[in-house]
């Protein structure tokens, strides 16, 4: 399984946090970094989103059906997230669109054993890898984009 942990972009401050809308910063991180992923994603993903406006926002940069879930704002537990994704089971790619420092935590537990603090820039994205070596599970970093090396 694909799994692609996209943190939504910069947002206004002020409003509800669930309200916050997108700069116009955070508009093009997120666009540049859709342009770089419909590059390399497969005709068949499932797109996961927080029901935080800046992340719905974030995520239509990719210009494609989006699903909101309830599970995925601000806040969600490593298992809530795991659990939404499918990880490692789904049989597709999985986007999930979300937030710091959930996904951060999320890229701890698969990576180390939830050991440090793993953070994600935002508009950033890390593409993780699910697969089976000797018979042994493993977790592989396929790519880390920030939006301000685009």
């Amino acid at each position: 399984m694909d799994l692609i942990l996209w943190r939504c972009a910069e947002a206004e401050a002020g409003a509800s946090d669930l309200d916050r809308r997108l700069t116009a910063k955070g508009r093009r991180q997120a666009v540049n970094v859709a342009a770089w992923l419909n590059q390399r994603l497969p005709a068949r993903i499932t797109l996961l989103v927080s029901p935080a406006m800046r992340a719905q926002e974030t995520a239509l940069a990719l210009g494609i059906p989006l699903k909101p879930e309830k599970a995925l704002a601000p806040g969600a537990s490593v298992e809530q997230i795991l659990k939404v994704a499918g990880w490692p089971a789904h049989k597709s790619t999985v986007v999930l669109v979300g937030h710091q420092p959930d996904l951060g935590r999320v890229i701890a537990v698969l990576l180390s054993e939830g050991r440090g603090r793993w953070a994600v820039k935002k508009g950033g994205l890390w593409w993780l890898t699910d697969r089976v070596r000797n018979e042994e599970a493993q977790v592989v970093v396929r790519s880390v984009v920030t939006p301000d090396l685009m």
